[in-house]
């Protein structure tokens, strides 16, 4: 018979990567995660965690006379802990058995083994973190740059909460004027909803609108992007991926078809975790092996999030040329045309239009910086956003934010209507504002969040 998995339970994971290590630790948290680690812990002073006011105790865990590990005891009480439970954590040295043994001592000891995230969702449903907070957890631990770093941490320090909770102020401030209005309408006093209150929720709808424009970038920060560098062979493909690396990582010849597989490395652009990937050349070939090639790269293009088309710049274009552009556009992606080998000179025949254009070399490096400025305009919709301030980065608090204006911006609209109307109005913007914050979030959405996180964290 099975069991339903509860708040009040006591949970316990393992808090460190697999693998080994210096140190291992081992989490509890719950009613009895301190007398289920007093159960299998022995003091090295002979001092009693259960009643000692101390926070740290040096011993060992045993099971029953066997010992298993020497190890350091940290309590933290209720409410002054993670997640405001009592919690105690184990610190074991750092391999898969003697982690996994005294795991499964507090497990046989009644403990149940956390799910995804559950200490994190926890400390948001005891209220000490919201969900931004909360969110911002899981995006320190998964950061690829330090900027991403830095957006975690504002998001921790309640940056994008704070301006959330100025928003719904406003409009919960605007709501409780309008049902004064409706409460009191058979009386004769002066209406209170006036230009002026109008005027403090523009100034809110703008202020949502400047939030949701840090989307992109703020997503961007978090989830990172692909790039792919497309074109015909020997355009200067794979020169162009060992620029961007600041590497020579791709093989380079004066032989077309060198690159027949997808090669893939990170770099860091302003902050943004980007893929870069190279891939064979563009063009019909009856060698088996690189058509191969040519179907993988093809494939690629359909993922990228924005397409570095390099063109030889000391030749004209062609009817291939032209084919592949017609190709590329047809991807309804952002496309930049690449114009590179300037070092050797520039044909003076029109090109196609793309959505940005840079002229490079790949050889000598002139115009690269230009290229990864323009580069990171694209992928951040031409929005810059430091990643200190408070900035949207996941898709849900986008679509709330979105509703919230679409009902606000509908309520100002009709800003002569009856106060009932309005009011309809403004309850759904505090209800999506709530999404953001946690306050209203829907249970399969918070389910999906914590969902993602790691046991343990």
């Amino acid at each position: 018979m099975t069991t339903t998995a509860t708040i009040e339970d006591t949970i316990a994971a393992i808090s460190t990567p697999p693998g080994e290590g210096g140190i291992g630790i081992v989490r509890l948290s719950g009613a009895k995660a301190v007398p289920l680690a007093c159960s299998v812990f022995v003091s090295s002073s002979g001092r009693d965690p259960g009643t000692d006011r101390g926070r740290v105790f040096h011993g060992e865990i045993r099971d029953g006379n066997a010992v298993i590990d020497e190890v350091l005891l940290h309590i933290m009480r209720a409410p002054h802990s993670y997640t405001c439970e009592d919690v105690v954590e184990i610190n074991a040295h750092g391999g898969p058995v003697p982690l996994h043994a005294i795991l499964g001592l507090a497990l046989r000891g009644g403990a149940r083994l956390a799910g995804p995230g559950e200490f994190t969702k926890r400390a948001f449903l005891n209220g000490r973190i919201d969900l931004p907070q909360a969110e911002s957890v899981i995006d320190r631990i998964q950061a690829r740059t330090r900027a991403g770093l830095q957006a975690a941490a504002a998001s921790a320090n309640g940056a994008l909460s704070r301006t959330i909770h100025e928003f719904s102020e406003a409009l919960g401030s605007a709501k409780a004027l309008i049902e004064a209005e409706v409460d009191f309408v058979e009386q004769d006093l002066p209406s209170l909803v006036t230009p002026a209150l109008r005027e403090r929720l523009e100034t809110t709808l703008a202020g949502m609108e400047e939030l949701l424009r840090t989307a992109d970038a703020g997503r961007l920060y978090r989830e990172g992007a692909s790039v792919v560098i497309a074109g015909r062979p020997n355009a200067g493909k794979s020169s162009l991926f060992n620029a961007l690396l600041r590497d020579h990582r791709a093989i380079v010849t004066a032989h077309p078809g060198t690159t027949r597989d997808i090669l893939e490395e990170a770099i860091n652009l302003k902050g943004i975790p980007v893929r870069v990937i190279d891939m064979a050349g563009l063009r019909e070939t009856r060698d088996e092996i690189e058509q191969l090639g040519v179907n993988a790269a093809r494939r690629a293009l359909a993922q990228a999030g924005v397409v570095l088309y390099v063109v030889d710049a000391s030749v004209p274009p062609d009817a291939e040329d032209a084919k592949l552009a017609a190709e590329l556009r047809a991807l309804d992606l952002p496309v930049a045309l690449v114009l590179n080998k300037i070092d050797i000179g520039e044909a003076t025949a029109a090109r196609d239009r793309f959505a940005a254009e840079a002229r490079i070399s790949a050889k000598t490096g002139e115009g690269l910086t230009a290229l990864e400025d323009e580069l990171f305009r694209m992928l951040a919709g031409g929005v810059e956003v430091a990643p200190d301030q408070g900035m949207l980065t996941r898709l849900h608090q986008k679509e709330s934010l979105r509703r919230a204006h679409e009902a606000l911006e509908r309520m100002l609209a009709g800003f002569d209507a009856s106060p009932e109307f309005l009011a309809l109005d403004l309850d759904e913007a505090l209800r999506a504002l709530g999404e953001i914050t946690g306050q209203t979030t829907p249970d399969d959405v918070l389910e999906r969040i914590f969902a993602s996180f790691c046991i343990g964290k």
